[in-house]
C-alpha cells in the first residue's frame, strides 16, 4: 500500500542524483531550492550525460552554492540563512552514444584534472532500443564505460552507473576491470534490474538507487528486487535520489496531493525526495526516522564524502 498521507516529518536527506541543471528548472529554480530545503534536502547532485552540458552543469552548481535559504520566513537575517550544498558529476551517458566522441573522452579528463567533480556518472549500458542494441552501437557503449571506469580509477572518484537492460554485460565489465567500488564507492542509480542483479551490484560494493518508481505499487519487479537486497545486505545497500525532472513519484501525479511541484505531473523536483523515503519505509517496515539517517551515511559512503548528519 502506498501512503497518501501528508508527509510527517521532515528528515535530512542527499538527493544523489538529479538533472537540475536543466532547462525546465531556469524560470523557478531559486524558488525550489528553497522549497526543497524545507523537506528536508541538504546535498543534492548533478548528474552529466553529454559533454555539451558540463559547462551549464558546474555553472549551475556555482549559482546554487551561493543561494542562501531562510530558516524562518519572518526573520532574514545573516544568522538564519542557511543552503544546500549542490555538487556536480560528469559522465557520457551510454544512450546518447551516437553523439560522444574520443575528443569529448579527452577533453572530459582535462576538466576532471582541473575542476574535481564529485564522481563520473552517469555511465554504463543501455539496450533499451532496438537501435541501442546495434552491434556496433553497444561495441561503442562498452568501450566509452571501460574508459570511464579507468578515468574514475585515475582520478579515484566514485562512479555512478546507468545500467538498462544490460545488467549481466555490465556486470562482467565491472568483474573484469580495475575499478572497485568497495574502495572508491559507487552508486548503481535508478536500478531496475531483478533480484540476483540487485545482490550482485551490491555485492560488488555499489549501492543502489530508489527513485520515485518504488512510489508505484505495480512496480513489482523493482520493490522485490530492492526487498531481496535488503534482506541480504541490510538497509546500508541503498541510497536515494529523485533523478528529477524524471521519476515523479506517484503521490505527485494525484489531485490534491502536498507535493511541491503543482504546477507539472510531469516534472519531478527535488523537493519530492521525502515520498521516495516514505514509500521505501513502508515496503521495509523501517521507521523513517532510522531510514533517513541510514540513507545519509550510505550516501556519504557511495560518494566518499563525511558530511554530518544535521539536525533539521
Amino acid at each position: 500500500m502506498i501512503s497518501k498521507q501528508t508527509l510527517p516529518k521532515t528528515y535530512p536527506l542527499i538527493d544523489t542524483h538529479t538533472h537540475f541543471d536543466a532547462p525546465v528548472f531556469d524560470s523557478d529554480r531559486e524558488l525550489l531550492v528553497q522549497q526543497a530545503y524545507k523537506r528536508g534536502v541538504r546535498h543534492l547532485v548533478l548528474v552529466g550525460y553529454s559533454y555539451q552540458y558540463f559547462e551549464r552543469m558546474y555553472n549551475t552548481e556555482q549559482l546554487l552554492n551561493k543561494l542562501l535559504v531562510p530558516l524562518a520566513t519572518e526573520e532574514r537575517d545573516s544568522s538564519n540563512l542557511s543552503q544546500i550544498e549542490t555538487h556536480t558529476a560528469i559522465g557520457l551517458h551510454p544512450f546518447y552514444i551516437k553523439e560522444h566522441s574520443e575528443d569529448h573522452l579527452k577533453n572530459m579528463a582535462h576538466m576532471i584534472a582541473e575542476q574535481r567533480p564529485i564522481a563520473i556518472g552517469e555511465i554504463g549500458l543501455d539496450t533499451f532500443t532496438e537501435s541501442m542494441r546495434e552491434p556496433e552501437v553497444f561495441d561503442k557503449q562498452k568501450q566509452f564505460f571501460k574508459a570511464q571506469l579507468d578515468i574514475a580509477v585515475l582520478h579515484k572518484l566514485p562512479v555512478m552507473l546507468h545500467i538498462r537492460k544490460a545488467h549481466a554485460e555490465a556486470l562482467a565489465i565491472l568483474k573484469a576491470h580495475d575499478y572497485d567500488a568497495h574502495q572508491l564507492g559507487g552508486i548503481a542509480h535508478s536500478f531496475s534490474g531483478g533480484e540476483q542483479e540487485a545482490k550482485a551490484f551490491v555485492r560488488l560494493g555499489f549501492k543502489l538507487g530508489v527513485t520515485g518508481q518504488i512510489t508505484n505499487p505495480n512496480a513489482k519487479k523493482l520493490r522485490r528486487a530492492i526487498h531481496a537486497a535488503v534482506e541480504t545486505y541490510g538497509i546500508e545497500c541503498l541510497v536515494i535520489e529523485t533523478d528529477c525532472p524524471d521519476m515523479t513519484p506517484i503521490q505527485c501525479q494525484m489531485s490534491d496531493n502536498s507535493c511541491a511541484d503543482k504546477q507539472s505531473h510531469d516534472r519531478n523536483v527535488p523537493a519530492n525526495l521525502p515520498w521516495v523515503l516514505s514509500s521505501l519505509s513502508e515496503l521495509l517496515n523501517v521507521s523513517p526516522d532510522r531510514l533517513a539517517e541510514q540513507l545519509w551515511h550510505n550516501s556519504c559512503s557511495a560518494l566518499h564524502k563525511t558530511w554530518a548528519y544535521p539536525l533539521v
